[in-house]
């Protein structure tokens, strides 16, 4: 199957996507869309004359028209060339631009602080929930795994664990959940180190460029079909109920049809008093 990305703005993070999942070769082309003058087009070529060193056949564009948004099958919400991330009421007008250009898309908020355009694009453009979330949280995971690995004298590779709430002052590490090389974390790591290593958590957010473009590029593996990990993305509350509540980090399982299923692991006390601390608006 073709896929298409559409990454909206050419700035740091925008442009750092664009190469990281070129490299990947798991989408057939990427258009990287900036309204400020030709930016866009000039790094796109910068990314596609590295492509025969590198040895990936993604095609790269880049373009300041938004209307090229309609062919694709994900868009990314990332950074302006000049103006940093999409947010606040630029973002929300962004996103309804989208909306009617690109009425079956998958949106995918890369930004650190686009939470809340997750949040409003689902509450106030009637975004599906499942269809418009974040990708920030799991560049968190990265580094809480790399500090983890340190504390346990071992590899990156082995850990795993997810964050749920909101960086930096409410996110909550399940440690319940957490493995260290397939054993529990809390066998190989005491409480007061536990403690340590959540009170660093704080500081690693916002995380950088780098880190932000492979979370995102790991979210759309996902939405093509090219991987099946389990991910920390802010997702959009779900409202039916009646009961109103903020967009928080939540493992998410993604597919092309966009969230396939969000699951909350079994939290101790303490883990579940503060995600809901989290969640309250």
């Amino acid at each position: 199957m073709v896929h298409e990305v559409a990454i909206l703005g050419a700035g740091e993070l925008g442009g750092m996507l664009a190469h990281v999942l070129a490299r990947r070769d798991i989408v057939s082309k990427i258009r990287l869309i900036d309204e400020t003058g030709q930016i866009a087009a000039g790094t796109a070529l910068d990314i596609m004359q590295a492509s025969p060193i590198e040895g990936f056949a993604t095609m790269v564009c880049g373009s300041p028209d938004l209307t090229t948004t309609a062919a694709a099958s994900v868009v990314v919400i990332a950074d302006r060339a000049h103006g940093g991330e999409w947010r606040g009421d630029d973002g929300l007008l962004l996103l309804e631009r989208i909306s009617q250009l690109a009425a079956t898309s998958l949106i995918v908020c890369a930004g650190a602080s686009q939470l809340e355009l997750v949040e409003r694009g689902v509450r106030e453009l009637r975004f599906l929930r499942t269809r418009l979330f974040g990708s920030a949280p799991e560049a968190l995971v990265g580094a809480i795994r790399a500090i983890v690995a340190l504390e346990a004298n071992g590899s990156a590779r082995d850990v795993a664990l997810s964050v749920l709430g909101i960086p930096p002052d409410q996110a909550v590490v399940p440690w319940e959940e957490a493995t260290i090389g397939g054993f529990a974390a809390t066998r190989l790591l005491d409480e007061p180190t536990r403690r340590r290593i959540a009170a660093r958590v704080g500081p690693l957010w916002p995380p950088g460029p780098h880190a932000l473009a492979t979370a995102a590029a790991e979210a759309i593996a996902g939405l093509v079909g090219r991987s099946h990990r389990t991910l920390s993305c802010f997702v959009a509350p779900d409202d039916s109920n009646g009961r109103k509540a903020r967009a928080v980090a939540l493992p998410v399982h993604l597919s092309p049809d966009g969230i396939q299923a969000t699951e909350l692991p079994p939290l101790a006390v303490q883990a579940r008093v503060a995600l809901d601390k989290a969640m309250l608006l």
